[in-house]
């Protein structure tokens, strides 16, 4: 496959990408406007326990399915293409079996022990037909990766939304007055439909194709797995480590915040909605911003995996000063936004101008999480997935260690988990700084940091001026539209006047180059 090819798979994958965001946070605006913050900390207390479900299930196979597909179909083997599939089918639905079982089986203890609020039962409960649906999916979207077609994927991420968005209002305000936890149960309906009917599309794709009959001989073909199986699980299991770790992190994350806080004292109802808004409301805007370096993480893979095979450094080191340059100067124009038109912004999606104060204190740490990402890439191309891994696991234990210290202070509560939260966003992007550098070595370039600290202070101060001219009670919308298109045309400028962007430079971006080629 041509590079050009893999390229436009990506974009396709990043367009999804940015749409389906967006789409979720339609999706979040509604479910807020009706159930609050209350409702929304229910379902935010659930959906980790939802992640680390999924994660387990799936067991890394998607990459694993994709990886072995593509060399299958390279070799025109078909019948190892369907023995892959039949064989991931029966690992997936073994353990879909499984862990539906173990949440109807250890749900009531986890919401009223471990969340400490036992209307979490309800949301928990709606997590289970979610199971079997999405461990059909990854095997089905691996296919679709190894076939090198990211299409159907894409359209597929896009339907989940759309029809979660459609259904989320009709199915929460039908329980809403039964109670807000089966209001939170009506959220994750929801998502249970929308993966449904991104399910039912790639299956239809797959059988519109005709390229394989998986039901056909379907044991005779598993008969013969035990290669296949293995050859599964030796790419799957190191592949989902770092996955598992971050999956595990949320599930604590909840459990731990609860707990802490009712040693803090503060009450059950409290809890849950203090949660909802920072969960819910405040780290999705943080990552936001994030689908920029997304993008560029999905090209610098090959990139720098190109570049270390034939050991041309010169070209490392050009892509990881690209990376970096792009990340910081994204990052910058992020903590103006974040932080001076926090309530606004919250206020408008939200109707929650009281979570500003969450946002204002972890909008300047958001710079680490833009660089994290690409980072994370980068260690992978280089074949140091361990030493990723390894610094997410540290980044965990870290978090949930100072969630538990801090947020059992009462004077802290729910702030000492943005700081927690915080604290591990800053590690994690350290230590994967420094396995880079360790690796192929690093030079920060102190200037451009330098300069766009001074254009960033420079646009807080035009965005705090906006802020205060156009900003007010009858004019909230159209005044922060207003301020931030100000704030961001006073960023561009200076960054041009300071020398850090240049219109080659932006035309020489990796993604960017796919465009025009």
């Amino acid at each position: 496959m041509s590079k050009q090819s893999f390229f436009a798979g990506a974009l396709i994958l990043i367009i999804a990408g940015l749409v389906t965001r967006i789409l979720g946070f339609v999706n979040k605006i509604v479910v807020a406007r009706i159930m609050g913050s209350e409702g929304m900390g229910l379902y935010m207390m659930a959906i980790p326990t939802f992640l680390l479900v999924i994660t387990l299930t799936q067991l890394g196979l998607p990459v694993a399915i994709s990886k072995l597909i593509a060399e299958a179909d390279a070799n025109g083997d078909r019948m190892r293409k369907k023995r892959i599939l039949v064989v991931s089918l029966t690992v997936t639905g073994i353990l879909s079996v499984i862990f539906t079982l173990l949440i109807i089986v250890i749900a009531p203890f986890l919401a009223e022990w471990m969340l400490t609020d036992a209307r979490a039962l309800y949301p928990l409960l709606a997590i289970i037909p979610i199971v079997p649906i999405v461990a059909l999916s990854a095997v089905v979207r691996g296919y679709f990766q190894g076939m090198q077609n990211m299409r159907p994927i894409a359209i597929a991420q896009v339907i989940e939304q759309v029809v979660r968005i459609a259904f989320v209002a009709i199915c929460t305000s039908a329980l809403l007055p039964y109670g807000v936890e089966f209001a939170a149960a009506g959220a994750m309906i929801s998502a249970v439909l929308g993966e449904l009917a991104s399910l039912l599309y790639i299956i239809y794709v797959f059988k519109r194709k005709k390229t394989l009959k998986v039901r056909k001989n379907f044991m005779s073909a598993l008969e013969g797995g035990k290669q296949t199986f293995k050859d599964l699980m030796e790419i799957a299991l190191p592949t989902t480590g770092s996955r598992l770790v971050g999956s595990v992190s949320l599930f604590l994350e909840p459990i731990v915040v609860a707990q802490s806080l009712a040693v803090a004292g503060v009450a059950t109802v409290l809890a849950t909605s203090q949660y909802g808004e920072l969960s819910g409301f405040v780290v999705p805007l943080l990552f936001l911003p994030s689908f920029i370096t997304y993008g560029l993480s999905v090209s610098l893979v090959p990139a720098i995996s190109e570049a270390h095979s034939k050991n041309d450094h010169t070209l490392i080191q050009r892509r990881l000063q690209q990376t970096t340059k792009v990340a910081l100067l994204s990052g910058g124009i992020s903590i103006v936004v974040l932080y001076v038109f926090a309530v606004p912004i919250l206020t408008l999606m939200y109707h929650a101008p009281q979570a500003a104060i969450y946002l204002k204190l972890m909008a300047p740490f958001c710079i680490f999480l833009y660089f994290q990402g690409p980072l994370q890439a980068i260690l992978q191309a280089l074949n140091l997935a361990k030493s990723a891994m390894y610094n997410s696991l540290i980044g965990a234990v870290v978090k949930i260690t100072a969630i538990a210290f801090l947020a059992s202070r009462p004077e802290l509560g729910m702030m000492g988990v943005a700081l927690a939260i915080c604290c591990s966003m800053v590690l994690v992007t350290l230590l994967h700084f420094i396995s880079v550098s360790r690796a192929v070595g690093f030079t920060i370039r102190i200037k451009d940091w330098v300069n766009t600290a001074i254009v960033t202070l420079l646009t807080v101060g035009a965005a705090t001026m906006s802020f205060k001219t156009f900003v007010t009670a009858d004019h909230m919308l159209s005044g922060t539209l207003l301020s931030i298109v100000i704030s961001l045309f006073v960023y561009m400028i200076g960054l041009f006047i300071f020398r850090l962007l240049h219109f080659k430079n932006i035309s020489r971006l990796p993604i960017l180059q796919s465009l025009f080629r």
